[in-house]
């Protein structure tokens, strides 16, 4: 009997936030930009095409980043349930949409020494070869960007695997970041097949052939900085960033506004793309029961997983600024 009461005070911790339309279709995308990959380095060993070859083996790096991003879906869903992960496997996601976003930065340094290598050491065009190369992988990159398009944001509450919470939210369209990761790769690819072809194009009917690694270079530059902007859009999260400054500060005026309490310690921090933890330290002199407080803060849909403590003082014993170490606590640890 006392495990079924002490049930009302656990949750689960399933902040991994699930997206079988974007798994499958990055699936899709993986097999289309796998066999294009074989064909180039297939073609380009057999007819001694070092632009096949370059291309085939650049869209190699993209479908490592694709594999990385399967590999997040399928580890995160199989150790949902694994307790030694204290919060979930909901960075799991995260986490391989940094690793995409390594690979991509990777991907633009390559391009930009073997860029910066052709500009000081020009070497022959084949035009035609390379034309035809870039523009097959143009097609193959059109493709792959209407199959990812739009599904890197995907309803949350259709897919979400955290269903305790007694209040609706506010937010349902929420950002795919292993999936956008993808769509990143793909996005990339096709602006370098584009500037490729420009550059191609001017080579071969104005003779500029110092436009092709200079468009190279151009390419690197751009991809560099969306790569840079994906670590960064990741990281906080990866580091346990807090929630913003903002809401960090309404937490406080809403408790401190009720009963004379004080908060003394106060942390946010994410458990996964889209939900934060919080752990809030209070001292008042009319202490009321963490469900008081919680019932406070039902109105910060961000936070999924709170913990209270209170602490009674008196003006005689100690000032709220310093609550000495020993009185009554109650801390829980359950949702909103």
């Amino acid at each position: 009997m006392l495990d079924t009461d002490l049930n009302n005070w656990r949750h689960d911790h399933h902040y991994f936030t699930a997206n079988d339309s974007g798994e499958r279709r990055t699936r899709y995308v993986l097999i289309l930009t796998a066999i294009t990959m074989l064909a180039e380095i297939i073609a380009g060993t057999a007819y001694g095409s070092m632009a096949l070859l370059a291309d085939g083996w650049h869209m190699g790096t993209h479908v490592a980043a694709f594999l990385i991003a399967i590999y997040a879906y399928r580890y995160a869903r199989k150790h949902a349930d694994n307790p030694a992960y204290s919060f979930g496997t909901g960075k799991v996601g995260v986490l391989g949409g940094f690793a995409s976003a390594v690979a991509l930065a990777a991907v633009a340094l390559m391009m930009a020494i073997e860029s910066i290598q052709r500009l000081v050491s020009p070497q022959e065009i084949l035009f035609n070869a390379a034309i035809g190369v870039a523009t097959l992988g143009l097609f193959i990159n059109v493709i792959s960007a209407l199959i990812l398009k739009d599904h890197h944001s995907h309803d949350h509450e259709a897919h979400h695997g955290h269903h305790h919470h007694d209040h609706s939210h506010q937010d349902h369209s929420h950002q795919d970041h292993n999936l956008y990761a993808a769509y990143m790769h793909v996005l990339a690819d096709a602006l370098t097949s584009v500037l490729a072809i420009a550059a191609l194009l001017c080579g071969k009917f104005l003779n500029w052939q110092w436009l092709d690694p200079l468009m190279g270079i151009v390419g690197a530059i751009i991809i560099s900085r969306w790569a840079l902007g994906l670590v960064r859009q990741f990281s906080p999260i990866l580091l346990d960033g807090s929630m913003p400054s903002s809401d960090v500060e309404a937490i406080r005026n809403v408790i401190e506004k009720d009963r004379e309490n004080h908060i003394t310690d106060l942390h946010t921090w994410k458990v996964s793309e889209h939900h934060f933890a919080a752990i809030i330290t209070i001292v008042s002199r009319r202490p009321q029961s963490s469900e008081h407080y919680k019932a406070l803060l039902s109105d910060f849909h961000k936070l999924a997983h709170l913990t209270i403590e209170v602490n009674h003082y008196q003006d005689s014993q100690y000032e709220p600024s310093a609550p000495q170490h020993g009185q009554q606590t109650t801390p829980e640890d359950q949702p909103l």
